[in-house]
């Protein structure tokens, strides 16, 4: 089968035959229907973070179960998965190989069931950026009515609108400096105007000057919830930006298996998130991480083999 190889760190991905994996007991092979291209699969291009080199990358993927392994009886041959990409204290895509290939194996358990009303690319999103997002206003206690700052409106900002707007949030606050992604979160329902009294505020930008506005800028209780994960230092005032106002400042990585069963019910329209698709070329994928590199205008981008 074809897959996208990243030898060594730094380097462009490769497009490499490989064999068809085949399942253990205990697991599944998927056939590979959407594979999105995350933000972090441009660090780990990069060589940032802990990588088992050589590997396929991606981590939000979709598909079609092909075969099963000895044991397997949760899913069968045909049924349309989703990926859990967290196996054990490994990821798909940054431990193991991941998705930007033609098919996967994976423990069944990491399978999680697409209702038929569910597209594979709004799926495969779904694993990651929609996910984290979720998980993030779960760690915040989001409560209805609440004032949400989305610091940064990518593919991560566009989940957290639409999961705000599903919770019952009240106003909903966007902050970007690409002028046409603000015009796309009014569009949805978002404000673009002052952050003040902010009762949760997401961290999705990575630019630390606008999370310490976003942190000076919480109610009295209010909760920052820091997601990027190219966010390495902060500078603020203890005393007058957290203590004296009980702010919180909560760091949110992954999600859980639930969360994700639980978005796949809810009727949430994640369509207009999907800007860009690609084929399974690696002109075009390594493009499409370059852009990512240099900061786009485009929110997600998803790989069609």
């Amino acid at each position: 089968m074809k897959a996208m190889r990243l030898t060594a760190a730094g380097e462009r991905v490769r497009a490499r035959s490989v064999d068809d994996p085949s399942p253990r007991a205990g697991e599944i092979v998927v056939d590979i229907r959407a594979a999105g291209i995350c933000h972090s699969d441009a660090h780990y291009r990069a060589g940032r973070g802990t990588l088992r080199l050589p590997l396929t990358l991606g981590h939000e993927v979709a598909g079609v179960v092909s075969s099963t392994g000895d044991g397997v009886t949760s899913v069968q041959r045909g049924d349309r998965v989703a990926i859990h990409y967290l196996v054990g204290n490994d990821m798909i895509g940054k431990e193991l190989d991941g998705g930007y290939a033609e098919k996967i194996v994976i423990p069944a358990v990491n399978a999680i069931p697409i209702p038929d009303r569910v597209p594979f690319d709004q799926a495969a999103i779904m694993m990651c950026s929609t996910a984290t997002a979720f998980h993030a206003f779960r760690l915040a206690a989001l409560q209805p009515g609440e004032t949400v700052a989305i610091l940064g409106f990518g593919g991560l900002g566009f989940s957290a609108l639409k999961l705000a707007q599903h919770l019952g949030a009240g106003r909903i606050i966007a902050v970007d400096a690409v002028p046409s992604k603000l015009e796309m979160a009014r569009s949805l329902g978002a404000e673009t105007g002052e952050l003040k009294d902010i009762d949760v505020a997401l961290e999705f930008s990575g630019y630390a000057p606008l999370c310490v506005e976003g942190l000076r800028s919480l109610a009295t209780g209010g909760r920052m919830l820091l997601v990027a994960i190219n966010l390495r230092s902060l500078t603020f005032d203890p005393y007058a930006d957290v203590l004296t106002r009980e702010r919180r400042i909560i760091g949110c990585s992954d999600h859980t298996r639930q969360e994700l069963a639980d978005l796949m019910n809810m009727d949430l329209d994640l369509s207009a998130a999907i800007t860009r698709r690609v084929p399974l070329e690696e002109d075009a994928i390594n493009a499409v991480l370059d852009d990512l590199d240099r900061g786009t205008e485009h929110l997600r981008t998803v790989i069609a083999p």
